[in-house]
């Protein structure tokens, strides 16, 4: 199986499950490893919008690398676990 590389360019894009249900979006990338917002609120989108990145123990979850299937342009696409 193929490394799908995270970046600093996939900040905002949405993280759909398997299925294409939307579960949040990348609030911030540190390390190559992507945070996930699940519940994003208008702020946080006009923040990563804006390029301001903050992570936030309470909204900010890592995503593994392992979950993820594929990134596109507009999304981030996790695998059937």
């Amino acid at each position: 199986m193929e490394t799908v590389q995270i970046t600093e360019d996939d900040v905002g894009k949405t993280v759909v499950d398997e299925n294409g249900d939307e579960v949040g979006i990348v609030s911030a990338v540190r390390h190559g490893t992507a945070y996930v917002d699940p519940d994003p609120g208008i702020t946080t989108r006009i923040k990563t919008a804006l390029g301001w990145e903050e992570i936030d123990d309470e909204d900010g979850y890592p995503l593994q690398e392992e979950t993820v299937d594929d990134v596109t342009d507009d999304e981030i696409r996790l695998t059937d676990l």
